[in-house]
């Protein structure tokens, strides 16, 4: 396969951009603004809301994780990613838009729920294509940078979405566009607001971000060369020893990090009684150190290593969130909260450049399709340890302590993985 010419800013920035629209559906709809109109206007019973909402994410997240890889090992096969990115975009924009016609009614619920499960199937998978570029633009010396920038930015991007669908849509007094309140239309549109969003910032990446040449296989070809590759890949696992190794370690800090983010609201309502504008304002802070964290983290990637830049992200996490556990004084909790998010960006930018330098070239949708597997397979786990230990303890801090045993094993895993050089396969 010929060589793409590398470090190109345009192509590289707009690949980067990409991280800035896709943020938006997870950051408007999945957390902050249709979730919780999900659960108060649509289904009107938060505890039901939850459960529903649950088991839907959950199962996208299950659908994802058990195709990731065969559908990367066929991508691997044809060559080209952005056919595949553009496909999984258009299914998320598409079911995004769709819903503005989920009416504050229960009569909407499955089909929120269907829109909600093809949204995140579409966005996951498009994010798996999209990280498998990395290595075919940037350098080695270059590559965490731009993994850190691109981070940065979708932290960002989903801000910024979040600012205009709050302060333009609703949570002003006479919404735009002669939107009505009484069937929360204006609420709706940030959902329509969110899919131009996703589709106008992607278009860079199809426009002017290079790609592989497409080979001559056909998708049927595909399918079959490309299980069997996925097959031979699973045989021969100790070949690639130090890629599971850092999955599993990825897998139980990410865990760790989901966890934090599903509970940390929860957290500051039971524990420092934030009220719902408190903990949107805790959410967006930590929001913006994340990013913060990610760019400036970048160069550390690029100068010492990404397994190196990983451990001392844990060691931050592990630091400071046992310190929110531990304060119970309010101003500390803020101080070592927005700490904390520093070190969330950094993590896993600095994953996926281990996994775009470790990846063997003609495997790397695969990989990030593994990477994917190991980003979901075990969600449940970390919500449901803290849940429980919570209920048993009846103390949300020592139920909130799970996530530092979580940090502490995914750290120690990732300390007997080599840097990416020594674990990269032999060809």
């Amino acid at each position: 396969m010929p060589q793409q010419k590398k470090d190109q800013p345009k192509s590289l920035f707009s690949w980067a951009l990409f991280d800035w629209a896709n943020s938006a559906f997870f950051t408007v709809i999945q957390t902050f603004v249709f979730a919780t109109y999900f659960m108060q206007s649509v289904v009107q019973d938060e505890t039901l809301g939850s459960t529903l909402w649950g088991n839907t994410i959950g199962a996208a997240g299950l659908v994802i994780a058990l195709s990731a890889p065969f559908v990367g090992a066929i991508a691997d096969q044809m060559g080209r990613r952005k056919p595949w990115i553009a496909w999984f975009s258009l299914l998320c924009i598409i079911a995004t838009a769709g819903l503005w016609y989920v009416e504050p009614s229960q009569n909407f619920i499955w089909l929120a729920l269907v829109l909600v499960f093809l949204g995140t199937v579409g966005s996951e998978f498009a994010i798996i294509f999209y990280n498998a570029m990395l290595p075919d633009l940037a350098s080695k010396e270059r590559m965490g940078r731009w993994s850190g920038w691109a981070w940065g930015l979708g932290y960002a991007g989903g801000l910024a979405c979040l600012v205009v669908a709050l302060f333009v849509f609703v949570d002003v007094e006479n919404p735009p566009f002669g939107l009505e309140k009484d069937m929360a239309e204006h609420v709706r549109a940030t959902f329509v607001m969110v899919a131009v969003w996703y589709g106008l910032f992607a278009l860079p990446l199809f426009t002017f971000s290079s790609d592989r040449k497409r080979t001559s296989v056909g998708l049927t070809q595909a399918a079959k060369s490309g299980w069997k590759q996925l097959k031979t890949s699973i045989a021969n696992v100790r070949q690639y020893k130090y890629i599971v190794r850092f999955l599993v370690a990825r897998m139980i800090f990410i865990d760790a990090l989901a966890t934090v983010f599903a509970f940390g609201g929860i957290y500051a309502a039971g524990t420092f009684e934030f009220s719902e504008r408190e903990v949107l304002m805790f959410g967006i802070g930590l929001n913006v150190t994340a990013g913060l964290g990610a760019v400036l983290f970048a160069w550390l990637d690029d100068k010492l290593g990404s397994r190196t830049t990983m451990l001392v992200s844990l060691i931050g996490l592990i630091v400071s969130t046992t310190g929110v556990l531990l304060v119970t004084n309010l101003a500390w909790f803020w101080g070592l909260g927005l700490t904390l998010g520093i070190f969330v960006g950094p993590v896993q930018a600095a994953s996926r450049t281990y996994m775009a330098r470790v990846s063997p070239p003609d495997l790397e949708n695969q990989m990030f399709g593994l990477m994917a597997l190991s980003g979901k397979v075990t969600s449940f786990a970390g919500p449901l340890l803290v849940g429980w230990l919570t209920y048993i303890a009846d103390s949300q801090r020592i139920g909130m302590s799970v996530i530092v045993v979580l940090f502490i094993i995914g750290f120690t895993i990732l300390y007997f993985v080599p840097d990416a050089e020594e674990a990269r396969p032999a060809k």
